[in-house]
């Protein structure tokens, strides 16, 4: 599908692609992984067009189509639902051009092509995608312009995958979406029927996703078959044969020398030590595998753990003004709890995290904490609250006002920063820098709990191994708020749901959340839902209101079948017309094909609604 030939690129002085060839196989899911600031953005804009290479080439076959999220948020009073649909641009210009042709032939033409592209069902699956991904039948009618960028960021995805283009490219897509957005993403692209290339740091993305590994390391691109963890299990052993492969030849080309050193001036031996000096010569050195070594994260842990609980609520409502945002909270918090927060974007994660910090007040009940608790609080949005102006050490030095610079700089190393990053302006960090700083900042006096707010955004895979690392080895109290699931299930012991006006605990694992997340999403309702402990029923995970009810299912292709009737009206008339055909018979005939191919669309259509009126009978629609 898409073939890369010695494609070489510079970015500055930084050699991003050197002669790097891959070739991609049709209908692939290939997840495009590398270390940050490796190239693999450039590599999506040099693919896409935006930018040309140095040298090499790319190609595609002839009348791909390609699709890219572009980088700036969508806008404009435009509604969700009909911006994704314009995405399809040809089904756009053909409902158009069929709102004014007055040709009969065309007119079929149209329909029929109409029906072949499923044009007449794009409204159901434009709002089935939104749906997944976090827009209820109310939100897909409201203007692009009354959402924030994040959320807009999730429509302009949306209108991609409908569009469905011959190769996709999504980079990070769940950076803007939550865990159920993320979860409903990864079922969705299991079954994408042509080619993806997706980066991502997302483990579990990659492993339930791809069949391919692309990786791009010092330059050069190389294709695994398998999904991530296969990838990871493969390399590791090409690691190890190159290392035994390469301490093979060191000892090799020692025993060659020792030998030219010692018999080199001997008459007898001359020919003997030039024939092993020439071996040398041409002995290809075997280029290891090098893993550039990733900083540790350090949390310190608590120098007096406190008592349990360190939190504990009873029947308490927080909010803004008078709005109630949640309610009916009675929860506590001990000492070494591992929560993970879910539930949807919008349901009150930050203000319940708020809360628990100490950062919003209760409206009403009571809050009960330790006296000496101290919270870390980690929110990627602080990221944008660090002085650009300043460095690592000039924000460390402000926690420790009487230190000495060497105590300073020796902080700020433990941190991540050591002498060659400790005095980089903020602006100069990449995101996953000033993330590993606002970290260290927040837990660096040994909180008894931290709360995390997406804390993987900016991170590789293997700096996410480092944080996962780092949580495990702390020993206070962690609250995660992630759409990375691979951490909640290395990191977190207990699940809460944010649903529903409110905040309880969920009794399945992740695995169980997710089939209940796609489940919701589908409008399936589940009998076997997990109970909370206690003879009363837990608060379900964030129900999603279903893609589209089947009534408006039976509805759309209610329409289209009345399309086709009318349109066989028409074909039927000039069929009727005793002259109509007598100067060119061949028209005649065309028309009666096209009345055959138009009644079996007819036809089929028909079953589609004796299927979904069915459907529709057994759940009592």
């Amino acid at each position: 599908m898409l073939n890369i030939q010695d494609l070489t690129y510079r970015l500055g002085e930084r050699l991003l692609f050197d002669s790097a060839t891959a070739l991609l196989p049709a209908k692939a899911r290939v997840g495009l992984i590398g270390r940050n600031g490796a190239g693999k953005t450039t590599l999506f804009r040099l693919v896409s067009g935006e930018i040309a290479a140095e040298s090499g080439d790319i190609r595609l076959p002839r009348q791909a189509r390609m699709g890219r999220v572009e980088q700036e948020a969508p806008g404009g009073p435009t509604k969700l639902v009909d911006f994704v649909l314009a995405a399809d641009t040809e089904r756009s210009a053909l409902m158009d051009e069929a709102e004014h042709a007055s040709d009969p032939g065309r007119i079929a033409d149209i329909q029929m092509r109409l029906a072949d592209i499923g044009a007449h069902s794009a409204p159901a699956r434009a709002a089935e995608i939104l749906s997944g991904l976090g827009f209820d039948h109310d939100a897909q009618q409201r203007p692009l312009s009354e959402f924030s960028g994040g959320w807009r960021m999730r429509v302009a995805l949306a209108a991609i995958l409908f569009s469905q283009p011959d190769l996709l490219l999504l980079d990070e897509p769940t950076n803007y979406l939550d865990l159920e957005g993320t979860l409903w993403l990864t079922d969705y692209l299991q079954t994408y029927p042509e080619s993806v290339v997706i980066i991502s740091h997302d483990r579990d993305l990659l492993d339930d996703v791809c069949d391919h590994i692309l990786h791009l390391d010092r330059g050069k691109l190389t294709l695994w078959r398998g999904n991530y963890s296969s990838f990871e299990k493969q390399r590791r052993e090409q690691l190890a044969i190159l290392q035994k492969t390469q301490k093979k030849q060191e000892d090799r080309r020692k025993d060659l020398q020792s030998f030219v050193d010692r018999f080199r001036a001997k008459a007898t031996k001359a020919k003997q030590a030039q024939s092993r000096l020439k071996m040398l010569e041409k002995m290809e050195p075997v280029e290891a595998i090098v893993d550039s070594s990733v900083l540790p994260f350090r949390f310190p842990s608590p120098a007096k753990p406190l008592s349990p609980p360190l939190i504990a609520m009873e029947g308490v409502s927080a909010g803004y003004d008078e709005r109630v945002i949640l309610s009916r909270l009675n929860l506590t918090i001990s000492n070494d709890d591992r929560i993970g927060l879910l539930g949807a974007n919008g349901n009150g994660k930050s203000t319940f995290a708020k809360l628990v910090a100490g950062r919003l007040d209760p409206m009403k009940g009571e809050i009960r904490r330790s006296s000496r608790i101290d919270v870390g609080f980690f929110a990627q949005h602080q990221i944008d609250d660090l002085d650009a102006n300043g460095t690592p050490v000039t924000h460390v030095a402000e926690l420790m006002k009487d230190a000495t610079q060497a105590q300073i700089r020796s902080r700020a190393a433990q941190i991540g920063f050591p002498a060659s990053k400790a005095d980089t302006k903020i602006t100069n960090l990449s995101g996953g820098e000033k993330a590993r700083l606002l970290m260290g900042l927040a837990t660096f006096s040994g909180p008894h709990l931290i709360i995390m707010d997406e804390p993987t955004n900016h991170l590789d895979i293997d700096s996410r191994a480092a944080l996962i690392e780092a949580i495990n080895e702390y020993e206070g109290a962690i609250i995660l708020v992630s759409h990375d699931r691979y951490l909640l299930e290395a990191c977190a012991d207990r699940l809460w749901v944010v649903a529903g006006g409110t905040v309880k605990p969920f009794d399945g694992d992740m695995d169980e959340y997710r089939r209940y997340v796609l489940d919701t999403s589908r409008g399936i309702l589940r009998k076997d839902e997990p109970q909370k402990s206690g003879s009363e029923k837990r608060e379900p995970a964030p129900v999603r209101k279903p893609a589209v009810p089947l009534r408006k299912k039976i509805e759309a292709v209610e329409q289209r079948m009345e399309k086709f009737n009318d349109l066989l009206r028409r074909i039927d008339e000039m069929l009727a017309a005793p002259f109509a055909f007598a100067r060119d018979t061949a028209k005649a005939g065309e028309l009666a094909k096209q009345r055959t191919q138009v009644e079996k669309a007819l036809a089929a259509a028909e079953e589609e609604w004796l299927a979904l009126t069915e459907e529709a009978e057994s759940v009592g629609g």
